[in-house]
């Protein structure tokens, strides 16, 4: 009786909290005035759903959390379940990039034939993954939660609000940008995958239709709830990504999440402050969890991981080709031609830029205004997109100076302006 009465409260417990997060998304994901209105107009007919994908991860989590079985694991057995998981999930990505190669190859002229066993093993890989998800998915919330819980961002030793993802195919984001200054004035999800001749028609038609700077970029996770993560099988970038989007969860109870968008150094806080707190509970969650194997307990001859968006900067043997030293100038040059009005001037020369990354291995499809708007954002270590924009390492110094993780958020947590953090830190 007990035991049905725990899961029971379990389940009430998710689902009151999922219901919380509605609200929360409702309040807080679309940025104020009208260029998003005047966006959307060309992006309402392939806009993501995010009600529908939230409702169905209210089901799942709220069976699993009846369940509680991942509660019952010891960590030896939770190990081999995320393992199993990721094992499934890299077929998966391999069957899915060998359809594609298929249907792009113009050589292969019956491309139904040559893919229908493809097709067939991806539908029983696909129930795999459905059945070892939610337990995988279990695992790796608690232990990030454990993980917030020892660094201090806990009320009773739980999370507030729990920690909840699902992997799930993100939607990727139209950004918006004035082309005379880099400046996110548009953020509008877009459905998943969406095929690239179709994201650059996009673009082409919003920058012709609103004299703006547009891209469509991927993004690894959203900050609903449960949190959206991308599919991927490198247990390190997925506990960080796991603790980053929980974080924005954290801060949407608190006045910086609240003003997310209100100005745009308070979105680098926000994003920072969420790479940060990523970084450390993701790197403690693998020392403690799962030190000894390797990030996605795969082969090294198999392992596909998704990549970091910058190369590492700690890398014992760095690149000859320094990508964030190459964009961090970038960023700085484009700068100085937009406060100059020389707007046809610095989008020439972010084109010459990029064919000069793409030369280097690093693939841009785009770089422009949109590009910085977004990357710009994400501060967690100098150089890069963000340019000498101050915000970054403000919250950096902010760090640097707290006695601890928590201590950190929760005193960036409270703030509502740039002017604040600045004050904290001093000269």
């Amino acid at each position: 009786m007990a035991f049905m009465w725990l899961r029971l409260s379990r389940a009430v417990e998710v689902t009151l909290l999922l219901l919380f997060g509605a609200v929360l998304l409702n309040a807080s994901t679309s940025l104020p005035g009208d260029e998003q209105d005047r966006a959307r107009s060309y992006t309402r007919d392939i806009e993501f759903d995010y009600l529908s994908w939230m409702l169905d991860a209210a089901r799942v989590k709220a069976q699993a959390a009846a369940a509680g079985i991942p509660g019952y694991l010891d960590r030896a057995t939770s190990r081999i379940v995320v393992s199993d998981y990721f094992q499934v999930t890299q077929k998966i990505i391999l069957a899915e990039d060998a359809l594609n190669r298929i249907y792009a190859d113009p050589a292969v002229s019956d491309k139904n034939a040559a893919a229908s066993l493809i097709r067939e093993g991806l539908q029983g890989l696909y129930l795999g993954q459905d059945q070892l998800a939610p337990l995988a998915e279990g695992v790796m919330q608690a232990q990030v939660a454990d993980v917030a819980a020892d660094f201090g961002l806990a009320t009773l030793g739980q999370p507030i609000p729990a920690v909840l993802y699902r992997s799930t195919s993100v939607p990727d984001a139209l950004i918006v940008s004035p082309r005379g200054q880099i400046r996110e004035t548009a953020n509008i999800s877009v459905q998943a995958n969406l095929p690239i001749d179709l994201q650059a028609t996009l673009e082409q038609r919003v920058e012709k239709g609103l004299n703006v700077s547009a891209l469509v970029v991927p993004v690894g996770g959203v900050g609903v709830y449960p949190t959206m993560i991308m599919r991927t099988t490198d247990r390190r970038w997925l506990a960080s990504t796991i603790a980053h989007e929980w974080t924005h969860n954290y801060l949407q109870l608190r006045p910086l999440g609240l003003l997310y968008d209100h100005t745009p150094e308070l979105r680098t806080m926000n994003e920072t402050t969420a790479d940060i707190v990523g970084t450390e509970i993701g790197n403690e969650v693998i020392q403690r969890f799962y030190s000894g194997i390797g990030l996605a307990g795969l082969p090294d001859t198999i392992l596909m991981t998704f990549p970091k968006r910058y190369p590492d900067p700690t890398d014992a043997d760095p690149p000859l080709f320094d990508f964030r030293f190459e964009m961090h100038t970038t960023r700085v040059t484009v700068d100085a031609l937009l406060t100059s009005s020389k707007i046809v001037e610095a989008e020439d020369y972010m084109e010459r830029r990029r064919r000069l990354f793409v030369e280097h291995g690093f693939f841009i499809r785009r770089l422009n205004q949109a590009y910085f708007a977004f990357y710009g954002a994400y501060a967690e270590t100098p150089g890069g997109p963000a340019g000498r924009d101050p915000v970054g390492p403000a919250v950096r110094a902010l760090r640097a100076r707290s006695s601890s993780l928590a201590d950190f958020v929760n005193r960036v947590a409270l703030m509502t302006s740039f002017e604040e953090l600045q004050r904290a830190i001093g000269p």
